[in-house]
Order: C-alpha cells, then structure tokens, then sequence
C-alpha cells in the first residue's frame, strides 16, 4: 500500500435530492472520530459501510443530520474588538488559538 499524498486524501459527501442519507467517505482524521462517535451513540440514524484500511472510512448517514456551515470572515471591526478583549484578558496569538499570558 503506498503512502497518499494529502492532495489524494479526499472528503466526498454524496446524496441525491431524492434520498433521505448522505453517504461521506473521508480520510479526515477528524471526521472519522466525529463520524464514529455518531454512529455508536445513533446507530439508527448513522452506520459505518466500509474501512477498506487505507486510512479512508465510507458512512451513511441520515441527510437531516448533516450540516454544512458557510462562516463569512469576520469584519475589521469584529476583528478590532476582539483583539482589544484578548489585550484586557491577558490571551495572546499564538498558531491554533488563544493562550493565556502568565
């Protein structure tokens, strides 16, 4: 088995207008958490298909419970207030989030 580029590890969701589940198969490491956990806590709603060993998982899941979110950028001025309450609270930037100075 050769080693897959990050350009070949894909996340496709796949459903008609017409079916009632959404099947998603994914390397997202993740999103296969999040997709197992799911299917253990609901499995009349979400159930693993496939785990070829690849590192890719195939799930169906029932279509009302799958969301896509669209979050427009945050404008200059959200972007201001937040630094400035960051600056009162003591957080700085830092890569993956916020940490609390000393």
């Amino acid at each position: 088995m050769k080693k897959r580029t990050k350009y070949e590890k894909e996340t496709i969701l796949v459903t008609s207008e017409g079916d009632s589940t959404m099947n998603i198969y994914t390397f997202n490491a993740s999103l296969k958490r999040r997709l197992a956990d799911f299917a253990q806590r609901y499995p009349a709603l979400a159930k693993l298909d496939e785990a070829p060993g690849d590192g890719s998982v195939t799930y169906t899941v029932d279509k009302s419970r799958v969301s896509i979110r669209l979050i427009p950028p945050y404008s200059e001025e959200r972007k201001l207030k937040a630094r400035l309450y960051a600056k009162k609270h003591g957080l700085q930037s830092v890569t993956g989030g916020l940490q609390r100075t000393a």
